[in-house]
């Protein structure tokens, strides 16, 4: 038996099934094609089938007695005929066929498998078709997003986020990290004006229909030049150790560059040891000496601009027995310690008091 693919532009596309059915089934070329008014029982239209894209549809109608013929078509493509299968599609499988029941089923269900299946039956008295239309719906997956972007500071952003899926999803943006409810929205498109570095992080982007949900993140940097900390001086005994600490904010992290008057200073420089680690600098000296008290510069540069602080290195005298006297208090029993200058203002005050 040969297939044949009658031409809809001439005749309706239900007389082109109706064709294909009687050339199938061998059906007499008098029979009439049923107008609007035909008989329900013959010609049935089942409830709409929903099914989701990937899942197993099963398609099934009745028989009943005197069956000669059975056929599932979709639109005008013939998938089976009884137990013989037409359809090259390896999804489409014969699942039962008796008396009672003629049921395919089509696995792995696509887009592309949305539209009507009839169910045709020929009886010895007259032929009778179910048809059922099947809408597939496809979750939502995000095909086009913006990708990872660094921008500076003061820069205008649009992030996109574009997705298919049936129904059609909704699209939505947001700023996951840090969490900010007030950056957000409703549509394809997320714009960002004169952004600044508060503005930097993950933003998320989020596709939803009836069906499930699809999430993506773009990551945005936002560049800006450094701002320094303000510098606090440092006080340190003759010969002992000392710190001086600098820290800068800035994306991407700043160089730092440390100065003693117009003079730069190198790392292993004089006994000085410079640290950089992240947004800290660190300079140290391992024996203060007379030479190293003085004032300090610590700039902070990126590609962006510079910024500076001033910090004091100075010395810290510690107190020696030769520059403390101590009294002893007669009545109460306990000592007092007076500076030089002291026990200058104890004495005139005890001659003053004997005349």
């Amino acid at each position: 038996m040969k297939m044949v693919v009658c031409g809809c532009c001439a005749a309706s596309w239900r007389r082109c099934v109706v064709m294909s059915l009687r050339l199938l089934f061998l059906l007499p070329a008098g029979l009439p094609v049923r107008s609007q008014g035909e008989s329900q029982s013959d010609n049935k239209q089942m409830d709409n089938i929903t099914i989701r894209q990937g899942e197993t549809l099963f398609l099934s109608c009745s028989q009943g007695d005197f069956v000669t013929h059975t056929a599932w078509l979709n639109r005008s493509s013939i998938l089976y005929t009884g137990e013989d299968k037409w359809s090259v599609d390896p999804r489409v499988s014969l699942v039962t066929l008796n008396q009672d029941e003629f049921t395919i089923k089509i696995e792995d269900v696509d887009l592309a498998d949305e539209g009507q299946y009839i169910c045709a039956v020929q009886t010895s008295s007259r032929p009778r078709t179910t048809s059922v239309h099947i809408i597939v719906q496809v979750p939502p997956k995000i095909v086009n997003l913006s990708k990872d972007l660094v921008v500076n500071e003061g820069s205008n952003v649009t992030l996109m986020c574009l997705a298919n899926g049936k129904p059609e999803p909704a699209i939505g943006w947001r700023m996951l990290s840090p969490s900010d409810d007030s950056l957000s929205s409703d549509s394809e498109v997320l714009e960002i004006l004169f952004i600044s570095r508060y503005r930097a992080g993950v933003y998320e982007c989020t596709a939803s229909n009836d069906i499930a949900v699809d999430t993506q993140t773009v990551e945005l940097t936002v560049n800006y030049p450094p701002s320094v900390s303000d510098g606090r001086d440092v006080g340190v005994t003759l010969g002992q150790r000392g710190v001086l600490q600098c820290e800068a904010d800035a994306v991407p992290e700043a160089d730092f560059e440390w100065y003693r008057d117009d003079r730069r200073i190198f790392s292993d420089f004089d006994g000085i040891e410079i640290e950089d680690a992240g947004a800290f600098s660190k300079l140290t000296f391992f024996n203060v000496s007379e030479a190293d008290y003085g004032n300090y510069t610590c700039i902070a540069i990126n590609k962006l601009g510079s910024a500076n602080t001033s910090i004091i290195l100075y010395e810290i005298i510690e107190p020696t027995s030769s520059t403390l006297l101590q009294v002893q208090d007669g009545n109460s029993g306990t000592s007092t310690v007076f500076t030089p200058t002291c026990l200058l203002l104890v004495v005139l005050l005890q001659l003053l008091l004997k005349f």
